[in-house]
């Protein structure tokens, strides 16, 4: 029989994650919000807390657990805020663990203990200006020069990358042309501060408004050739491989805010009075709270499923871009009934709905749009 309770000790995790986003950000992360700020000093203290370092073996810094935990974490953070759930993600899944995936004993050593206690963030720039799901079309290039890759190029929506805690961001750039004719592409560290990389002001957003997004720029930016990650040529593979990953746990991130727009809801109706009593008797009002907490429950057993294949070493591409396309449109969907649950104060800023409907929409585009989901669904299928 398949049995999704949760261990003792991922119970206990989410008990704490969920005390923490209750207690310590939901009380002041809608100031960092509408200031467009980024909370350095909640930052740290999710990296006290372990959460940077969840799926990292202790001999690194970590907390030895698995990928499920920090998937567990990630809802709970999310159920209160996504800009806090999205910068743990993006320190996580391409921040750090490409590093050690791919990097060598000399890199890990170097960087995963900084990155796994939350006192350094880690960044991964893929997407171009020119790119977006393209992102085999990389234009950014690295010639080797005395020992040293020379960068020149740019990136587009990088996360995490100019915080007062990022120490580095790993990019993909071209670096030859395969026997085929097709770009060789190769991930390369860049250390914050290198010269010749240039952070760009942050993003004027929609939505994940406390995080840090931003384009960079690479005019000959010089690194030590020791600073390849993996093997030369296998940059974009590797990155497909960690993206993979990286939609089980942006669709746990969806399901935290899908079941943080039913938590609101239900809160809200139980309060809110209209034509003399509260508008949780209206029937109405209880198949939309109703609908969104089947699509969430329905989410999260989608994501668990996925991360369940992942641990057991089988293929999950197909279920992790499944619980990536479901569980992102139904955040959009909860999101969307939420707003209406509360009417009028469902636009209203100050409610946690109205910054939920912000962030929804980016998890229908970020780590591959619903579109390229279906796409990799049908060619998994054998479809095309």
């Amino acid at each position: 029989m398949l049995d999704y309770r949760l261990s003792d000790e991922t119970e206990a995790l989410r008990t704490t994650v969920r005390e923490f986003a209750r207690e310590v950000i939901a009380p002041q992360i809608g100031e960092f919000y509408e200031r467009d700020e980024f909370p350095t000093e909640i930052v740290r203290q999710m990296g006290e807390l372990g959460l940077f370092g969840l799926p990292f073996p202790e001999e690194y810094g970590g907390a030895g657990g698995t990928y499920f935990d920090l998937c567990v974490a990630l809802e709970e953070l999310a159920r209160v805020d996504s800009s806090m759930a999205i910068t743990v993600e993006a320190g996580v899944s391409l921040g750090a663990m490409p590093i050690y995936r791919f990097g060598t004993e000399e890199q890990k050593r170097e960087w995963l203990p900084r990155l796994c206690t939350g006192e350094a963030l880690g960044a991964f720039g893929l997407t171009e200006p020119g790119g977006g799901s393209d992102a085999g079309a990389t234009r950014t290039t690295a010639r080797l020069e005395d020992g040293h890759w020379v960068i020149n190029g740019s990136k587009a929506f990088i996360t995490n990358s100019g915080t007062d805690l990022t120490s580095l961001v790993t990019v993909t750039a071209v670096t030859g042309t395969k026997p085929d004719g097709k770009k060789e592409i190769s991930a390369i560290i860049v250390p914050s501060g290198t010269p010749g990389f240039t952070v760009g002001q942050r993003y004027s957003k929609v939505g994940w408004n406390a995080s840090d997004t931003r384009e960079l720029s690479f005019d000959d930016c010089r690194v030590p050739e020791e600073n390849q990650v993996g093997e030369r040529g296998r940059g974009y593979a590797q990155f497909l491989s960690i993206l993979d990953e990286g939609r089980i746990a942006i669709s746990a991130l969806s399901v935290g805010l899908a079941q943080g727009c039913v938590d609101e809801s239900v809160k809200y109706a139980a309060q809110r009075e209209a034509f003399g009593q509260p508008i949780g008797r209206n029937q109405a009002v209880q198949f939309m709270i109703a609908d969104m907490e089947v699509r969430a429950s329905t989410a999260r057993l989608a994501y668990y499923r996925a991360a369940e294949k992942m641990l057991r070493g089988e293929p999950f591409k197909r279920e992790a871009s499944i619980a990536k396309l479901y569980s992102s449109e139904v955040a959009m969907d909860n999101a969307r009934y939420a707003t209406q649950v509360h009417g009028g104060y469902g636009f209203m800023n100050e409610f946690p709905v109205g910054r939920f409907y912000r962030d929804a929409k980016i998890l229908e585009i970020g780590e591959g749009t619903s579109e390229v989901q279906r796409m990799l669904i049908a060619r998994d299928l054998g479809v095309g």
